[in-house]
């Protein structure tokens, strides 16, 4: 993949809006069951994004809310030294900095503790709808749509980019434990596919919203007109595009792996890195799966480092990956 066509240089490609908070992730090698001391890492999915993309060369911008303490400066700075945007993240003093402990359980899987919810108090009074017109493309995620206050906000600002003929990316990005019951996670899911003309899946989150596993038979059944590309991912299987009318599964790439944090954050902001290359032909089965591949590379390689952010990889590494597997 080429490097994104540079335009004005104060106008964000990009505007990640959502979540950020300090992930706790274990220090040295995780065992499951096993809990030991943790390290602060910056994290919440659309930040995570929106650092994947700036290392990718897409200027972003992060638009949300934290609190004016130590952890909040922290993330500021993580964000900012990354190459974001973030005019738009608001720093609060009467909250508190949402945390996750990010553990392993019986089978290896990551489980995570929430302490405070990541968009609490959010509400379209934090929102710059001129900044949101004028990006090339909002993203977001479902957390933004848990808080009635935050949720009010995050479809108004994916309605104002809609109006503007802006592309919506979604990503599914289920956390169950954040959500007062399944089915309402479901319903709201569900409204967030409805308005975005990207959407990305896991496996899970596929089999969750439809019952199904077959990313072309049940991902169609979540289709809508204003949907241009549903992504399904496979974890170190790669992933499944599905059109309007063309559908393809594209292989994964081998990678060592030590920690999955961020690692679907990296393969969306590689996603809409390719996509905002030439959006004319971005959406057709050829360019998808040269789309679609260098995403998944962008996600292997963040399982080789620990933490979401710090792993995330830059173009370069992207492309020695891919390289090396030709």
């Amino acid at each position: 993949m080429t490097a994104l066509p540079q335009g004005d240089a104060l106008t964000p490609d990009v505007l990640c809006l959502g979540e950020v908070l300090i992930d706790f992730m274990p220090a040295g090698p995780a065992r499951p069951g096993v809990i030991g001391a943790f390290d602060p890492a910056p994290g919440g999915a659309p930040a995570n994004v929106a650092v994947g993309l700036a290392r990718l060369g897409v200027r972003s911008a992060f638009m949300g809310r934290t609190a004016a303490d130590g952890f909040g400066r922290f993330l500021a700075h993580a964000l900012t030294n990354a190459g974001v945007d973030v005019s738009h993240l608001r720093r609060v003093s009467n909250t508190k900095t949402p945390v996750a402990f990010v553990s392993l359980d019986e089978e290896g899987e990551r489980e995570f503790l929430f302490y405070g919810e990541p968009m609490a108090g959010f509400s379209t009074a934090d929102l710059d709808l001129d900044a949101v017109a004028a990006a090339r493309l909002l993203h977001s995620g479902s957390i933004g749509l848990i808080d009635p206050a935050a949720r009010e906000a995050s479809l108004l600002a994916v309605e104002t980019a809609r109006r503007q003929g802006r592309l919506v990316s979604f990503d599914a990005n289920l956390r169950l434990a954040l959500w007062p019951d399944r089915a309402l996670a479901e319903r709201l899911i569900r409204q967030g596919i409805a308005t975005a003309g990207i959407v990305k899946l896991s496996d899970e989150e596929l089999e969750f919203l439809t019952g199904g596993a077959d990313p072309d038979s049940a991902g169609r059944t979540l289709w809508h007109d204003g949907l241009r590309l549903l992504v399904v991912t496979h974890g170190r299987n790669g992933c499944t595009f599905v059109t309007a009318d063309a559908s393809g599964h594209v292989p994964g790439l081998a990678a060592t792996t030590i920690d999955t944090t961020g690692a679907g954050d990296a393969f969306v902001a590689a996603l809409l890195a390719g996509i905002l290359e030439d959006t004319a032909t971005a959406f057709t089965p050829e360019r998808l799966r040269a789309i679609c591949r260098f995403a998944n590379a962008a996600g292997a390689l963040t399982t080789t480092a620990p933490g979401a952010i710090p792993s995330l990889p830059d173009r370069d590494a992207v492309n020695r990956l891919l390289a090396g597997a030709a």
